[in-house]
């Protein structure tokens, strides 16, 4: 039989020939990944458990992101729990304040993702590395702990879901409306525990931080992992960034599948999820005129370059309308000081837009943008939860770039071509 990509990844790492979907197995890992909130749960245990070494120094990642800067003193007491950790086990890839991204965009930036390789990470985003043609899972703190003292994890072999895709994006689609459309048909459990396999001729049309949205957000759907194949768009990312060897896999030809999802990339409308839930899709037209009184536009899911140039490209010229606050939050430093060469920064600033250091921020409800009662945002975000970004009657829609500077223009849902 046999088997997808993410199968094949698990095999190698796990010294198999061959696993087959609900397998049990043990496998080894390329990296392990914690933030400034999972990682001092992660240490907790470790301690507890009596563990005194780490597996691999270079093979840990430690990112300071969520609530950095420190918002309040329990944000910084956790921050210096995983600082000192860090210290102490002369981890290299610890990322503090000044240096930090937000992780699932400043891991792959750093060249610490490969294709073939496995990764789980204390972040349920840990997923986006598939775009690279990696295994990447997110996990428990716990998991975590045992994974920084063994390099090792368990896992149950996912079966999978193909998604082909065709055709070609049309002005102001992008990746997040091909994910929103995906899990609107799908919904946010469509895809438990299985492996969402990307594949067809579309995704060559795909920019690399289209797939990198699309992986963040498998997670929305239920997915274990999000994968696409490995192409030359991929390889000149990885070009000059990742200096060590690495080998993709592709898919058998006769690999099983679940079930296959085709999606004609060229029919897609800008969409948005409308609360609370990520599948609970429209596409702008429908929703069109509902009013909003905050605009985010970053996160670990829309904070890369191409997101700004795209909001940029509406704001220029424009003003956030009155009532409404925007915040733009580049997802790392090198890609702030990108958007300052390419004038993107000075163009947020003339609109009315705050524009921040790299952090999660908002996302979670942590800093730099929390809601008020009854207030309503349009965020480049991943969920749309209840209570997800303030009080339980704040509401969130999710977005693209597109959309949401556009709606920062009108204060109302607003197709990016309209205004």
């Amino acid at each position: 039989m046999g088997m997808t990509m993410t199968q094949k990844i698990l095999a190698r790492h796990a010294g198999l020939e061959q696993v087959e979907a609900g397998q049990l197995i043990e496998a080894k890992l390329d990296l392990v990944l914690g933030n400034d909130i999972t990682t001092p749960v992660a240490i907790t245990e470790f301690e507890k458990a009596g563990l005194t070494q780490i597996f691999d120094k270079d093979k840990i990642a430690i990112v300071l992101d969520h609530s950095t800067p420190c918002k309040d003193i329990k944000s910084a007491q956790l921050c210096a729990q995983a600082r000192e950790f860090a210290h102490r086990f002369q981890v290299t890839h610890f990322y503090d304040v000044g240096q930090m991204g937000i992780e699932h965009a400043l891991l792959p930036e750093k060249g610490l993702v490969a294709p073939g390789e496995a990764i789980i990470g204390a972040d349920s985003h840990t997923c986006t590395y598939g775009a690279l043609g990696a295994f990447s899972t997110g996990v428990g703190s716990t998991d975590m702990a045992a994974g920084m003292a063994t390099g090792l994890a368990w896992f149950k072999v996912p079966s999978a879901i193909k998604v082909t895709l065709t055709g070609r994006l049309p002005q102001y689609v992008g990746g997040k409306d091909v994910i929103l459309h995906l899990i609107g048909t799908i919904g946010v459990d469509g895809a438990l525990y299985k492996s969402l396999e990307f594949a067809g001729e579309g995704v060559a049309s795909l920019s690399m931080d289209d797939r990198f949205t699309i992986a963040n957000m498998a997670i929305e759907a239920g997915a274990k992992n999000g994968i696409f194949p490995v192409d030359e768009k991929t390889r000149a990312y990885l070009k000059d960034r990742v200096d060590r060897p690495w080998e993709a896999v592709e898919p058998d030809a006769d690999a099983v599948y679940d079930q296959e999802v085709v999606i004609d990339l060229s029919a897609l409308r800008p969409t948005v999820a409308l609360p609370h839930l990520p599948s609970n899709t429209r596409t702008v037209d429908e929703a069109a005129g509902m009013p909003v009184q905050q605009v985010v536009i970053g996160s670990c899911t829309n904070g890369r370059l191409k997101d700004l140039a795209e909001a940029a490209e509406i704001l220029k010229g424009k003003k956030v309308c009155d009532g409404v606050r925007c915040i733009v939050i580049p997802a790392t430093q090198q890609i702030y000081m990108d958007a300052m060469k390419a004038g993107y920064v000075e163009i947020f600033i003339e609109a009315g837009c705050a524009v921040s250091t790299p952090t999660c921020g908002p996302c979670l409800g942590g800093h730099m943008g929390v809601l008020s009662d009854g207030e309503r945002a349009v965020s480049t975000t991943n969920r749309n939860f209840v209570g997800r970004m303030g009080p339980v009657s704040s509401e969130i829609i999710l977005a693209s770039p597109a959309v949401a500077a556009a709606t920062a223009i009108t204060g109302v849902i607003t197709d990016p071509a309209k205004v």
